[in-house]
């Protein structure tokens, strides 16, 4: 799809703030050890993506209560939401000078009820004509999220007859009512009241 940046400038996509700390140890030093095994934008890109996606479980699926938002806090605690995860690869791209934004998806539940905003990324690698979805949420049952730059292979392909959407929107820095609500969530029971429905 065509995403539509919300910062004009390319920078933005690389920068390092509060959430999205790629200056903290806790990711330079796994960035460095897979860029040392890797060696190219493409091959990290890949490994940063399955990183993330294979070795911090969703929190949902490990029934963790901890409510993670910091992309080094994702990394040390090893857990986290869509949302959170996707900060995580997100630090982690950026930490190469790939450049790298957060976007979303409205999903529900089969029946279209308990609609909820899904967190992803999208990545820029070097030549590419195009920025590429990638979901880091992590796989399981039902769910095979691959690392694909020309052919999207997303965990969730959206249903628009559920109400579902992919939102064009491609943020460099998270959009306020998602990181509202991993902040002022005690716990993932009440993360799930405050994430937003829609964006």
């Amino acid at each position: 799809m065509e995403l539509i940046l919300q910062s004009p400038d390319i920078q933005a996509y690389l920068a390092a703030d509060e959430v999205i700390d790629h200056d903290h140890p806790l990711v330079r030093e796994p960035a460095d050890a897979l860029w040392t095994a890797t060696g190219d934008a493409y091959s990290y890109a890949k490994a940063a993506f399955e990183f993330v996606r294979d070795t911090v479980p969703h929190s949902a699926d490990s029934a963790d209560p901890r409510v993670t938002w910091r992309a080094s806090d994702v990394l040390g605690t090893r857990n986290g939401i869509c949302h959170s995860k996707s900060h995580a690869l997100v630090a982690l791209l950026r930490a190469r000078g790939v450049p790298a934004g957060l976007c979303h998806q409205r999903l529900a539940d089969d029946d279209g009820a308990n609609p909820a905003v899904h967190g992803l990324i999208a990545l820029r690698l070097p030549g590419a004509a195009h920025w590429a979805r990638q979901d880091p949420r992590g796989n399981k049952p039902g769910v095979d999220a691959q690392f694909s730059p020309d052919a999207e292979q997303l965990a969730f392909p959206v249903r628009p007859e559920l109400g579902e959407a992919d939102y064009p929107g491609l943020y460099a820095a998270p959009h306020p009512a998602v990181l509202a609500a991993l902040r002022e969530s005690a716990d993932r029971q009440e993360l799930w009241r405050n994430l937003p429905t829609a964006l």
